[in-house]
């Protein structure tokens, strides 16, 4: 059984190595496809990935969504905790914090993908 001074040094290593693989493994499929692309012939500039275009308000509009709902999960969390669950011992309740920032981020990213996917749908509409 591993020990808890064991599974931190663990995790001081493998954390940072799986952060390395992931940035190596994004890297390298897409040189991989450019190349591929290169070799069939296509030009890689103009056979863009939708994903990959740039959407400056898109990012603009999640981020600031993402953000605004944070910051209500922290501002909920915490009025629950002074005032709502009061407990006799004073300690404090990190479970909600943690959730209500998770659960309205969340819920701010889903708002931004919503309102993204009628201005989507709009302008399908008016290209057609």
């Amino acid at each position: 059984m591993l020990h808890t001074e064991e599974l931190g040094v663990m995790a001081g290593i493998l954390v940072p190595l799986a952060f390395f693989a992931m940035i190596f493994g994004i890297v390298y499929l897409s040189k991989r496809e450019r190349m591929a692309m290169i070799e069939r012939g296509m030009d890689p500039r103009q056979n863009n990935i939708s994903w990959m275009q740039p959407r400056p308000m898109q990012n603009y509009l999640g981020v600031g969504l993402l953000m605004m709902g944070a910051g209500f999960g922290l501002f909920l969390a915490y009025v629950l905790d002074s005032f709502v669950l009061i407990q006799k011992t004073n300690s404090d309740n990190p479970a909600i914090y943690f959730s209500l920032i998770t659960f309205f981020g969340g819920l701010g990213l889903l708002i931004s993908h919503l309102i993204e996917k009628k201005e989507a749908t709009k302008e399908k509409r008016n290209n057609v």
